[in-house]
């Protein structure tokens, strides 16, 4: 019975069960600060993945420039912020870091260029206006190279040329560098074409290489047998045909500029290479003026003031240009005493060429032999070299050639580099030299030998006279009435003739005798006014423009 009644006591017990351990649940407080640290944690990766390079760039000073502030842009867009500012060991530059963005990883090259950019007015230029208002900012050129670069060294100026234009570099070499600045402009047809990138001494400091950048397409216009020459200013000329004014542009008379051109007669050539050198000439003129033949050097001798003759000045035949005067200077003989003036010239051998027979074509190269040989058979014809006055109005001389067939005879001394020319003075020169010689001409004259001698015929003549009149007197007592009136008459004529004869006799003999005085004082004035041909004739060669201006 009682396991009856267990048995139904526990069927109506429930029977246990085992129940799985719970878990513990996470409290919602927990959930804003796990997503922030999720936040935090990728923003921090998405910095360290987007921080880019840090650089350093060293410059002369540190004005304009700011830690946290200033900012390094490229074609005005931000890439870069300065975040320090230290000087540099030797304490004689500032040295700047910065860090740069992410994607500016391939802009950092070796060729890269960095500098701080300012207001600058530069060869008629004006940059940088707007850091008037928003502060300097550090400028930053691409280069082209692929080597990896994190130190770099400003520019003193902002490049003229980026290196996203596209043409080429040119070098021009000048005696000096005039008007010409960065930024200069060039003109080719009177199209402003390029700029002047820069300038600099060379070693030996007598020439100046200035680098000029000429855009694309333009390059292209510049061969090897291309003219630069200064377009600065007006060039006024004065010819035949007028006056004549020429100027590339109103920005060209303010600032200067440099044109260029090819001759029409020149060879066709293929374009010049970049970085080829050319020679920068002073004007149009000299810049387009080709040389014919093979130049050669002369040293003419002058004994006459070369006042007004300069180096460059022209060396002409009959008005054709044939040279240029190289230099002027003054030589002392110690021998004789005596000063001169060589000047040496520089001439091309085409009129040479047209005299010697031996060629069988005219312009055909001459060798040395030939060459002197023709040289030497127009000095004999009466080929020499003189000083003329090519201007008026500025005294300006030039050395002229030409035949003159009465010159004393001279060679050309070829033992001499460069050698010696033979000269003929100059005109006012020969005038002079002429007065000269007259002067001592009639200096020489025998005044007193011809007096005497004609005295002795006056003397001879009235002694004739008296003999005559004496055998009248003899007739006239033998004669009939008719004839003593004749008799008469020649009397009284050989009377007239005896009172001539004795004026005559005073007027001539003696040294006191009047025809003899105004003949000295007529010599005396002829000398007088020799000497004063000479003082008008060295007043004038050293201010020709006197004939115009007249005397100050």
């Amino acid at each position: 019975m009682a396991d009856t009644n267990d048995t139904e006591q526990s069927q109506g017990i429930p029977e246990a069960m085992k129940v799985p351990k719970r878990r513990g649940r996470l409290s919602i407080v927990w959930i804003i600060p796990i997503v922030a640290a999720i936040i935090g944690g990728w923003i921090a990766v998405q910095k360290i993945l987007n921080k880019g390079p840090t650089i350093t760039i060293t410059f002369r000073t540190a004005q304009g420039l700011e830690a946290g502030k200033t900012k390094i842009k490229y074609n005005g867009v931000e890439v870069g912020t300065v975040t320090a500012i230290i000087l540099s060991k030797d304490r004689k530059n500032v040295v700047a870091t910065a860090q740069m963005a992410a994607d500016s990883r391939d802009l950092l090259v070796e060729d890269t260029r960095f500098w701080v950019e300012r207001p600058r007015i530069s060869g008629g230029t004006v940059s940088g206006l707007g850091t008037l208002f928003s502060g300097a900012y550090i400028g930053m050129d691409i280069g082209k190279s692929k080597t990896e670069r994190r130190a770099f060294v400003a520019l003193s100026e902002p490049p003229v040329v980026t290196g996203d234009i596209a043409g080429r570099f040119f070098v021009l070499q000048s005696d000096d560098l005039d008007s010409l600045d960065y930024g200069t402009p060039l003109f080719f047809r009177r199209i402003q074409v390029g700029k002047v990138v820069g300038y600099e001494l060379d070693k030996t400091g007598q020439k100046i290489s200035v680098k000029v950048f000429i855009n694309s397409p333009y390059d292209q216009y510049v061969n090897t047998e291309t003219r630069f020459w200064q377009a600065s200013g007006i060039d006024v000329s004065l010819s035949a045909g007028g006056v004549r004014v020429q100027t590339q542009s109103l920005a060209s008379i303010l600032i200067g500029g440099i044109a260029f051109e090819t001759p029409a007669i020149a060879p066709v050539s293929a374009p010049a290479e970049e970085n080829t050198v050319f020679k920068l000439f002073r004007d149009r003129s000299e810049a387009m003026k080709l040389p014919e033949g093979t130049a050669h050097d002369y040293i003419l001798k002058f004994e006459q003031s070369v006042r007004g003759l300069e180096p460059g000045a022209p060396v002409e035949f009959r008005g054709v240009k044939i040279g240029e005067v190289v230099s002027v200077n003054v030589e002392f003989d110690p021998k004789t005493f005596k000063f001169s003036v060589p000047v040496k010239i520089r001439t091309y051998s085409k009129l040479h060429n047209m005299v010697n027979s031996d060629l069988s074509k005219l312009g055909e190269e001459l060798n040395e032999k030939n060459f002197r040989e023709s040289v030497d058979r127009l000095v004999a014809n009466g080929y020499r070299a003189q000083l003329q006055t090519g201007n008026l109005l500025t005294g300006a001389l030039f050395v002229a050639f030409d035949i003159f067939p009465n010159a004393p005879k001279a060679t050309v001394d070829w033992s001499q580099q460069p050698p010696v020319f033979p000269t003929v003075p100059g005109e006012l020169q020969q005038i002079q030299q002429s007065l000269t010689q007259l002067t001592k001409k009639l200096e020489k004259l025998p005044l007193d030998a011809i007096g005497k001698n004609l005295l002795e015929t006056l003397d001879t003549l009235n002694t004739s006279l008296l003999d005559v009149d004496k055998l009248l007197k003899g007739f006239e007592s033998q004669v009939t009435p008719e004839l003593k009136g004749t008799l008469s008459g020649a009397r009284r004529t050989l009377a007239a003739a005896e009172r001539s004869l004795n004026s005559l006799d005073s007027t001539y003999a003696g040294q006191d005798a009047p025809v003899q005085q105004d003949l000295r004082e007529a010599l005396q004035e002829v000398a007088r006014a020799a000497r004063a041909l000479r003082v008008l004739a060295d007043y004038l060669e050293r201010n020709p423009s006197a004939l115009i201006r007249g005397k100050k």
